[in-house]
């Protein structure tokens, strides 16, 4: 189902596209839409997943959204907790951020009738992503993971299904009713939030327009509570490695080569398909920003690759 956007929202949109609010079993979730040009290639949707962390939007996929909506239906849509989708005070796990996925995918499916959509995801959001291939492999064909996290380490994550690495005393902590919005206002000062960019991109020379809208939706009503469960390590799944190794559709992996996020040494515990493919794309762990064309001709044949999803209903 899709309604209306809240008429007190002031949050300014992340791109400038039609947005369409669904209500689903994750809540209320804001999708950015985009249709093709007239005469453009026949290629499937593409999904995009922004990542998750203090202030998080679907602004982080703009480069990306404003190339591929030239030549493919391109949907962004904002995780629970985050932009313009719901952000109420309950726990933010790898479960409502998976099923939250799901609902997009059955939406694109009810709402304009297409099989399996292409899916690029960031960050800790790629674990989502991955947990929705694995479930529903028939709704995936192409996998694109930017900076992806669960590679950081030799340890071998193949916990129970389902299980997380939350630590429930430090999300009572950080809730604590005297301090948590004090905190999170703390944590999400400009010059924090530009600090920890800095970081990602492993550069002071940062996208002009990030950084604003950051500070900006950072200030929306709820917007601490998925940032805390993020902290409290609630969104971190420690069966990720089995979720990988389960994947049969093609995987593509963007790894960075500057920053704090260029540790993939966790790739080799693998036991993959021949399917997958890994680069060192040169940049911070959001490259699209600093080169967006050599980012898509790197990933152009991978869309066009003719190895497809297994089959299901």
């Amino acid at each position: 189902m899709s309604t209306e956007l809240p008429s007190t929202v002031s949050l300014p949109p992340a791109l400038s596209a039609p947005q369409r609010v669904i209500d689903t079993l994750a809540g209320r979730i804001n999708l950015y839409v985009a249709t093709p040009q007239e005469g453009a290639p026949s290629l499937p949707p593409l999904l995009l997943v922004h990542s998750v962390n203090a202030a998080a939007s679907a602004a982080e996929v703009r480069p990306l959204f404003d190339h591929y909506r030239r030549e493919r239906m391109v949907v962004a849509m904002e995780l629970p907790g985050y932009g313009f989708s719901e952000r109420g005070d309950r726990m933010y796990t790898p479960r409502l951020m998976t099923d939250a996925i799901h609902a997009v995918l059955d939406f694109l499916k009810h709402e304009y009738g297409q099989g399996p959509v292409d899916v690029l995801a960031l960050s800790l959001a790629s674990e989502f992503a991955a947990r929705a291939a694995m479930e529903a492999p028939h709704r995936i064909a192409h996998l694109a993971l930017v900076s992806p996290t669960g590679f950081s380490g030799l340890r071998p994550r193949r916990g129970a299904a389902g299980s997380t690495s939350y630590k429930p005393r430090v999300h009572a902590f950080l809730r604590w009713p005297r301090w948590s919005q004090g905190l999170f206002d703390a944590l999400t000062q400009p010059t924090v939030i530009r600090y920890f960019l800095r970081k990602t991109w492993g550069s002071p020379h940062l996208d002009p327009q990030l950084w604003p809208y950051c500070v900006r939706t950072a200030r929306e009503e709820g917007a601490r509570f998925a940032p805390l469960c993020f902290l409290s390590l609630a969104m971190f799944s420690r069966d990720i490695h089995t979720v990988y190794e389960s994947l049969q559709c093609p995987v593509w992996i963007s790894m960075a080569t500057r920053g704090d996020f260029t540790n993939y040494r966790g790739l080799a515990l693998l036991h993959t398909n021949p399917a997958w493919q890994s680069h060192k794309v040169p940049g911070g762990a959001l490259p699209f920003f600093e080169d967006l064309p050599d980012f898509v001709r790197r990933l152009a044949p991978f869309w066009q690759s003719t190895i497809g999803p297994a089959t299901g209903a």
